[in-house]
C-alpha cells in the first residue's frame, strides 16, 4: 500500500464554510480508541456578549470559596442561573494594556477582547482573526449563516454611527482580517431569520436546510475521489459512513423547515427605536435621542430572543451580541439615569453608584439569555448545555481604564465545561482564556492572538476544573 497519509482533523471542504468530518480511517495513523473513552463533546454553540465600561469591582466580585461563594450586588440576578455560570477572575488584558502597549484605551480592549492582539496604533484594527470566526468555520458549517452579529445602540460617540476600532469586536478569520459591522435593525434581522412579508420568501431556517443538501451532494462526489486512495478496509468504513450521510440526505428531503424547538420568537413593536441614531452622535454625547435610548430593554430583549431562536433552529453556531460600543454615549431612562454611561465612568468624574446600577442591570438581561437558552429542548438537554457563552467588557476599572482582574464570565455546559464556581488566576493573560473557549469548542490551539501573552490554555482546561 502507498504512503498515503491524512490527518486525524481531515474534512472533505467546499465553498464557503462547506466542511465534513471523515470517520477514522487506518490512513489516519492512531486509533480513536486510544483517545479518552470519558472526554466530553465539544461545544455545538458559541455566543459573546459585549457589556461596555467595565464594572465596579468592589460590588461586582463574589465572598466564598471555589464551590460554596455568595454573588455579589452586580452578579445577584444570576442566583437562578448560578449552578450554569462560571466566574473567571484574575486575568489581565495584557493585549489591551495602553499604559504599556501605547494603545487606546476603550480601543485596546474592545479589538483585543475576542482575538488578544494588539492594536496596531490609535484608529486600527488588529492583524488578528477573532476566536468566534476561528470557530464558525467548525461549528456552523453547513449552516445557513456562518455567524450572527448584532448591536443594541451603537455607534453612540466619536464613530458617528460608522465602524471603527472603538466599536469592532468580530474579525474575519483570514487575512486581512478585516472588521464584521453587527446588524443594528432588530426588523429586518427578524424578517431574514424567521419571516417575510413577501410570500414564498426564503429565509435563513430554510436557506439552511437548502444547503445542507447542497453540502451533501458535494461530499458524494469528494468521498468517491478519496476512496480511489484508500486501501480495502478504508474503503469500507468510507462507504459505511457515506451510507449514513445518504440516509441523512434522504431525512432532509422531507424534513420540515422548523422541528419543536424551532418556533420564530415573538415580534416585538420597535417603532419608537431607531437603529441609525449613532450616525447623528456627537463627540461627547450632548446630543441625545431619549425615544430609543428608551426602546433599548425592549429590542435587546427582542435581540436575545432572535439569538436563541437562531441557535436552537441551526441558522448558526456562532453568535455575538453587543449591548453599544465602548463609548456607550446614550442615556438610561428605564433606570433614571439622565446621562450616558461614559459620563459616570469618567467624562462626569468615576460615579460608583451610578455604574453599579448600570452593571447590575446588565446582570439581569445577561441572566434572561440564560434562562432562554435552559428553556430550549435539544433532545433531552438544553441549548444551554450545548453551548458556550462568554460575557466580557473592554476593559475593568472605569475611572482608570485598567485592565487587570477583567470582569469575565462563561455559562452553559458545551465542551464539558463545569459551570457553578468561581475560579481564581494570577494575573494570567486573557489570551489563555480565549484558548480554553477554543479548547471547549473541539478547536485544539494551542496559542491565539499576540505571541508574547501566550502559554497555551488556563491551567486545567478545557473543563477549567
Amino acid at each position: 500500500m502507498s504512503q498515503f497519509r491524512l490527518s486525524r482533523r481531515t474534512v472533505l471542504r467546499g465553498a464557503g464554510s462547506i466542511a465534513i468530518a471523515l470517520p477514522w480511517l487506518e490512513v489516519m495513523g492512531e486509533s480513536r480508541e486510544a483517545q479518552a473513552q470519558s472526554a466530553a463533546p465539544a461545544a455545538k454553540r458559541f455566543v459573546t456578549v459585549y457589556q461596555p465600561g467595565g464594572t465596579v469591582r468592589s460590588k461586582y466580585t463574589p465572598t466564598g470559596s471555589e464551590t460554596s461563594f455568595t454573588l455579589s450586588p452586580i452578579l445577584a440576578p444570576f442566583e437562578k442561573m448560578k449552578s450554569k455560570l462560571l466566574i473567571v477572575d484574575g486575568l489581565e488584558m495584557k493585549c489591551g494594556d495602553q499604559t504599556k502597549l501605547m494603545v487606546e484605551q476603550h480601543q485596546g480592549g474592545l479589538v483585543g477582547m475576542l482575538t488578544g492582539a494588539v492594536q496596531p496604533g490609535a484608529n486600527s484594527y488588529p492583524k488578528a482573526a477573532s476566536i468566534d470566526q476561528l470557530l464558525a468555520r467548525k461549528l456552523s458549517a453547513g449552516k445557513a449563516r456562518a455567524s450572527l452579529e448584532m448591536a443594541v445602540r451603537w455607534a453612540t460617540g466619536k464613530s458617528h454611527g460608522r465602524l471603527h476600532p472603538i466599536n469592532a469586536l468580530n474579525f474575519e478569520a483570514q487575512a486581512p482580517y478585516s472588521p464584521i459591522p453587527p446588524r443594528l435593525d432588530p426588523q429586518q434581522i427578524f424578517t431574514d431569520l424567521f419571516g417575510s412579508t413577501l410570500p414564498n420568501a426564503p429565509t435563513d431556517a430554510t436557506l439552511g436546510l437548502m444547503r445542507k443538501k447542497s453540502i451533501l451532494d458535494f461530499v458524494n462526489k469528494k468521498y468517491s475521489a478519496l476512496s480511489a486512495r484508500l486501501g480495502a478496509a478504508d474503503r469500507q468504513k468510507l462507504e459505511l459512513h457515506l451510507t449514513k450521510l445518504r440516509a441523512l440526505e434522504q431525512a432532509i428531503q422531507t424534513m420540515p423547515p422548523k422541528n419543536d424547538s424551532c418556533v420564530a420568537p415573538k415580534k416585538a413593536d420597535t417603532s419608537g427605536y431607531n437603529p441609525k441614531s449613532g450616525l447623528n452622535a456627537d463627540n461627547n454625547g450632548a446630543v441625545k435621542d431619549v425615544q430609543t435610548d428608551a426602546a433599548i430593554p425592549l429590542v435587546g430583549t427582542f435581540m436575545m430572543d432572535m439569538l436563541v431562536m437562531a441557535l436552537a433552529c441551526d441558522i448558526t453556531g456562532v453568535a455575538t451580541l453587543q449591548w453599544s460600543d465602548t463609548e456607550a454615549k446614550h442615556t438610561f431612562p428605564w433606570l433614571n439615569l439622565s446621562e450616558h454611561h461614559h459620563f459616570y465612568q469618567h467624562d462626569g468624574g468615576f460615579k460608583p453608584n451610578e455604574c453599579e446600577k448600570i452593571c447590575t442591570w446588565y446582570s439581569k438581561q445577561h441572566n434572561y439569555l440564560l434562562e432562554r437558552m435552559a428553556e430550549i429542548d435539544m433532545g433531552g438537554h438544553s441549548l444551554l448545555d450545548e453551548s458556550v457563552i462568554f460575557f466580557g467588557s473592554e476593559l475593568q476599572d472605569p475611572p482608570a481604564h485598567g485592565k487587570t482582574n477583567m470582569p469575565y464570565l462563561l455559562a452553559g455546559g458545551g465542551g464539558g465545561l463545569r459551570a457553578g464556581r468561581w475560579l481564581k488566576y494570577d494575573n494570567l493573560p486573557h489570551n489563555r482564556l480565549l484558548v480554553s473557549i477554543l479548547n471547549l469548542c473541539g478547536d485544539n490551539s494551542t496559542s491565539v492572538g499576540d505571541s508574547r501573552f501566550n502559554a497555551g490554555p488556563l491551567p486545567n482546561s478545557p473543563s477549567l476544573t
